[in-house]
């Protein structure tokens, strides 16, 4: 693992990466986490496409702006205290949210994957990449994998809430 790595330029993730359902793979930090939520995609992608209930749900998380939730839209975020420029890259309702974005000198790619499981269950799955230099003596992928297991967990139970 390169220190010093950077990756791609942002407009480069984006378009080459996010957009085409792709991380970074060579990031210093990759991280992919799933659960199986007791809802329907459909009820899944309704609560958490609607990004501005996310606060309300979602641990640490406070959205700054928001605009229309489509490809190419920025939004603004802050997880965990840290301010966060993000763009959609990849809008398919019921089965894909996917998003670059960057903060400091730190760039990423989240992607919010959801599969029809039977009996009206969905499977979850968060892959992100983050990538900058000196990175890994900031941050860690364990960090990284807890965050997104506490995600997973507040959108199961904020799904379980709003009825399955």
């Amino acid at each position: 693992m390169a220190l010093f790595y950077s990756g791609p330029s942002l407009a480069v993730l984006h378009d080459e990466y996010a957009a085409r359902g792709r991380i970074d793979p060579r990031a210093q930090l990759v991280s992919s986490s799933s659960t199986v939520v007791d809802a329907p995609p459909e009820r899944v992608w309704e609560v958490m496409a609607d990004l501005a209930s996310w606060p309300s749900w979602a641990s640490g998380i406070e959205i700054l702006r928001l605009g229309e939730v489509r490809p190419g839209a920025p939004f603004r975020w802050k997880l965990g205290g840290i301010t966060l420029r993000s763009r959609f890259a990849v809008v398919d309702a019921g089965r894909e949210l996917t998003w670059s974005g960057v903060f400091l000198l730190f760039k990423a790619v989240d992607r919010h994957l959801l599969e029809p499981m039977a009996g009206g269950r969905t499977k979850v799955t968060v892959e992100e990449s983050l990538a900058g230099p000196l990175l890994p003596l900031l941050y860690s992928r364990a960090r990284l994998h807890a965050g997104h297991e506490r995600w997973l967990s507040d959108l199961a139970a904020a799904c379980a809430r709003s009825g399955g």
